[in-house]
């Protein structure tokens, strides 16, 4: 029920099921001779494959829906011989995906990998165009991570490497270099495969402090004795992530050559390149903002892409010839879309269009600054209501991951809570991605408490800011942040009004056992173990402590979640019901850990809004 411009919703829940529906473009591709386009959107209310021709003068976007199967996608990818598009579904919506190929007329599908039991998930193309890579990880704790080759036209997979946590990269174009990315959160590392001499060899030092998780393989630039180059994205040794240079030449593995382009101001968040090795795309995450800059790699030469159509920059690649830069471009006011760049005239172009949106003025947020408890800097960005000169209901909002970063996007919620006259605040706390490698660690295992503190720094906030009135403060988040919802009410109880758990874990343990082994395996680093912090993870599980929750929570989980499986909901609402306390639960229908269809996030924010304004009304 997308609203027609002119006409202003009746309400905020009418405002959220517009924004809604709202639908957005992203996850973009193209293929090899920069002509068509295939991406994901949810213009029918799920994310399906759409294609279209790139837009000429004087033309209006047509695209063509792809019907593979009642599954969300979750990516598309054009193979480099333009002849088959990969692409990624989510089964029945959950955490477990598929791989498909199709050709980009809609004939040929088929499923490579992946069920309801199994779980697969898609990699790159062969720079030759005729296999993709397709990643299987073990099904049982302990079990290794297998990567294939596939053969689009045969389904027929062949065994490329087996692993822990594995997943390739980029291969080169004659296939016998592989970059393979291992390791667990926080703590991946790459090895360069070369496949003709069966040896593996360490892209960058390892063991080291960071992580590595963006590599590629191209030719070396004109004037290097050195055959190939492998571009990597890391912050291994390094205070934030940034691009760094690789030669593997015919006379060894010579190690790393040093930062290009360096930032001290911002870390790298996306990476490309044209297949010549020449040109390199690089995106920067600028507290939360993205900047583009290209990069010349036989010169040296850097130039930046001035007039960014919106805040935040998803999905960005550079063409197979290095003439266009295709992108998804988003911020507060608008949902994603597509757009391009030329690369001689660093002229912008839309791509795809977006649908009327209300009009209702949206809130542009502000970015704040803060310090924790400990005097650790932090930031957030603050959606004040319209007006509002004094002290008034606020909600806390807590991303998830702990890794993910709040930043200036589309987000329908947060304006819906707005427009019912809630204030929100969005915070980075520590733990969050885009400030570095020491912020981004900071929570990890034993800070987990610095964090608790952190959500308590930002209450303290928008009190000292006289924005919130202390005693219609809430909390919420979603994954991690919905933990951190249920950490806030049982570890520092009386602090806050209310609380909103969107899929969070109430006990460490109970969620190492019941998610996915591969899943688990990969959590060590960031959670703690299972059994040899047993006592740590024991002591920061909510729901041992749940009869300190006295105050009203709303809790909301997918059914089909198998991530934060949907346990973790039903036995914190199960232990606050015997205790008598004000609790309700929302169970999404068809969902997983991601709520991906229009429907399902309509009944959330439709519920949410229910919530609040009950909750935090009066004074």
């Amino acid at each position: 029920m997308s609203a027609e411009a002119g006409t202003a919703p009746a309400g905020p829940v009418a405002l959220a099921h517009a924004l809604v529906d709202a639908w957005g473009s992203w996850g973009p591709t193209l293929d090899p001779d920069c002509r068509r386009i295939a991406f994901v959107s949810d213009r029918s209310g799920t994310p399906c494959v759409w294609v279209d021709d790139l837009p000429v003068d004087g033309a209006e976007p047509a695209p063509v829906r792809l019907a593979l199967s009642e599954d969300p996608v979750v990516a598309v990818s054009w193979s480099a011989d333009g002849g088959w598009l990969a692409v990624c579904v989510a089964t029945d919506g959950g955490v477990r995906t598929q791989v498909w190929v199709v050709r980009p007329d809609g004939s040929q599908a088929r499923r490579l990998a992946g069920s309801r039991e199994t779980h697969a998930e898609l990699g790159p193309w062969t720079r030759s165009g005729h296999r993709v890579v397709v990643t299987v990880p073990g099904e049982a704790a302990g079990e290794p991570t297998t990567c294939y080759l596939a053969d689009p036209a045969t389904g027929v997979l062949t065994a490329l490497a087996v692993g822990e946590l594995i997943s390739v990269l980029d291969l080169s174009v004659d296939q016998e270099h592989v970059i393979l990315k291992d390791g667990q959160r926080g703590k991946q590392f790459c090895v360069v495969v070369d496949r003709d001499a069966d040896e593996d060899h360490p892209l960058l030092p390892y063991p080291a402090t960071g992580s590595t998780d963006r590599a590629i393989i191209r030719p070396a630039p004109p004037g290097d004795a050195s055959a190939l180059v492998a571009y990597v994205a890391t912050d291994a040794g390094l205070p934030r992530r940034q691009v760094v240079a690789v030669p593997l030449g015919p006379e060894g593995w010579r190690g790393q050559t040093g930062v290009l382009a360096p930032r001290e101001d911002a870390e790298l968040e996306g990476l490309d390149a044209d297949d010549a090795g020449r040109l390199l795309l690089l995106v920067w995450n600028v507290a939360g903002t993205s900047e583009l800059q290209l990069y010349d790699t036989a010169t040296g030469a850097l130039r930046a892409v001035p007039g960014m159509p919106g805040a935040v920059v998803s999905g960005a690649l550079l063409s197979r010839d290095g003439s266009l830069v295709l992108m998804a471009v988003e911020g507060p006011e608008r949902p994603r879309e597509l757009w391009t760049v030329a690369v001689a005239t660093l002229a912008w172009r839309r791509v795809t269009d977006v649908p009327a949106l209300p009009d209702v003025p949206l809130v542009v947020p502000t970015l704040e600054h803060l310090v924790g408890r400990d005097g650790l800097p932090l930031t957030g960005w603050l959606y004040r209501v319209p007006g509002s000169t004094g002290p008034g209901p606020a909600l806390v909002s807590l991303h998830g991951g702990p890794e993910a970063q709040e930043r200036p996007t589309f987000n329908p919620q947060h304006q819906a809570v707005v427009a019912a006259g809630i204030t929100v605040f969005a915070p980075n706390i520590r733990g969050s991605s885009g400030f570095g490698r020491a912020f981004v660690h900071a929570d990890d295992v034993r800070g987990r408490r610095d964090a608790f503190d952190d959500v308590l720094a930002c209450r303290d906030h928008l009190l000292a800011t006289d924005v919130a009135d202390p005693r219609r403060i809430a909390v919420g988040g979603r994954s991690y942040g919905g933990y951190l919802t249920l950490a806030m009410l049982a570890f520092s109880p009386g602090i806050f009004a209310a609380g909103v758990d969107i899929c969070g874990m109430s006990d460490l343990h109970t969620f190492y056992r019941d998610t996915e082994p591969w899943i688990a395996a990969a959590a060590v680093s960031k959670y703690g173990h299972p059994e040899h912090d047993y006592a740590l993870l024991r002591a920061l599980s909510p729901l041992h402590f749940a009869t300190n929750i006295a105050v009203p929570l709303l809790v909301v989980h997918g059914e089909l979640d198998t991530n934060v499986p949907l346990g973790e909901a039903t036995q914190v609402v199960a232990a606050l019901r015997a205790l008598g306390r004000p609790v309700e639960y929302l169970e999404l229908a068809g969902e997983g850990h991601e709520y991906r269809r229009a429907d399902s996030r309509r009944q959330l924010d439709e519920r949410l809004l229910q919530f609040l304004t009950r909750v935090l009304a009066g004074g």
